[in-house]
């Protein structure tokens, strides 16, 4: 077992993905600029007593959206209320939520690029002026009340800024800020203040390891340091390098990050098809994949890390690629 002793309650067990999360932007670990960015609108939002400008978050994911808009209500005092795009159905489920809200609250939308155009433009003049257009009734009776909203900063979050109208995107004045991917230090750093919270020991060199294998994205660590602190439990070992390696390969994740469907499109690539280039096409019937799947999943920490290019007659693989699969 651990050499701590776990400090987690049964409640906080339910929900682990959100007890790791930092509490403090002094323990959010990474993004600088956008972090000093922030602390400036806030503090001077604060000062000013008055909610900030409207936020927009954007990147892959993984990497602290949600975490940041937790921050940044804590930092404020305020309430957060949470929703997300998809879950925003109707007009009358936004003018639920915008009526609800108190002054000085935060309402963070997660996915904000799933709104539909019709919720969006009933969402342009909440974010503008603070006011709420709700039309009652139909036809030539139909008539428009204009509701007053109290003061309010909206965070939104979306992996797809392309899928957001430009619109919308203007109304976020607060600023539009892209999480980038973390190094494999601050990976690191994030992973081990996780085992602290865990209750778990966590040797330099293995919190290495799993930085070394997670992809950049501190979710993914995070996930990782789980599964090697559940076999560390089952054996009753302590969390090493060795338990990491072991505990990942059990996942087929291998030492440069990679899984089973990256191995698949590397090894058709390079076996297959001698290392293309190939059509997605082809590749996707070869390797029994979803085009979109490749596309849009499989593809892009291969090309993040050298091992796959696009070029105008189809994909190829690198020699880094090549050099992988002589080993």
């Amino acid at each position: 077992m651990s050499a701590i002793d776990p400090i987690i309650s049964i409640e906080e067990t339910r929900h682990l993905d959100s007890t790791l999360r930092p509490a403090h932007f002094s323990d959010y670990i990474g993004q600088e600029t956008i972090k000093k960015n922030l602390h400036i609108l806030l503090t001077a939002a604060k000062e000013r007593g008055a909610p900030p400008e409207h936020i927009l978050l954007y990147g892959p994911p993984g990497l602290g959206k949600t975490t940041l808009a937790h921050l940044i209500a804590k930092e404020l005092n305020a309430n957060l209320k949470v929703s997300s795009g998809p879950a925003i159905m109707k007009v009358g489920d936004l003018a639920a939520i915008l009526t609800n809200l108190a002054p000085g609250d935060v309402l963070f939308i997660d996915e904000i690029h799933r709104l539909n155009k019709m919720i969006e433009e009933v969402l342009y003049p909440a974010m503008e002026s603070g006011k709420l257009d709700i039309v009652i009734g139909k036809g030539p009776s139909a008539r428009t009340i204009q509701l007053d909203l109290p003061p309010f900063t909206l965070i939104g979050a979306t992996t797809r800024i392309s899928l957001l109208s430009s619109p919308l995107r203007s109304r976020f004045s607060g600023g539009v800020y892209r999480l980038q991917y973390y190094t494999e230090d601050e990976i690191a750093t994030i992973v081990k203040q996780s085992a602290k919270i865990l209750g778990t020991l966590l040797p330099h060199d293995a919190a290495f390891e799993i930085a070394k294998r997670s992809r950049f994205t501190p979710r993914i660590a995070n996930y990782y340091l789980k599964r090697a602190r559940d076999y560390a439990q089952v054996h009753k070992a302590n969390i090493d390098r060795e338990i990491v390696d072991v505990s990942l390969s059990m996942l087929e994740i291998d030492e440069f990050g990679l899984g089973v469907a990256e191995r698949m499109v590397l090894d058709a690539l390079i076996n297959t098809f001698n290392g293309g280039p190939v059509g997605l096409n082809t590749l996707a019937a070869a390797t029994g994949e979803e085009e979109a799947t490749i596309e849009d999943v499989t593809e892009p920490y291969l090309i993040q890390i050298g091992m796959l290019e696009r070029t105008p007659r189809g994909r190829k693989a690198t020699d880094k690629a090549l050099t992988y699969f002589k080993k």
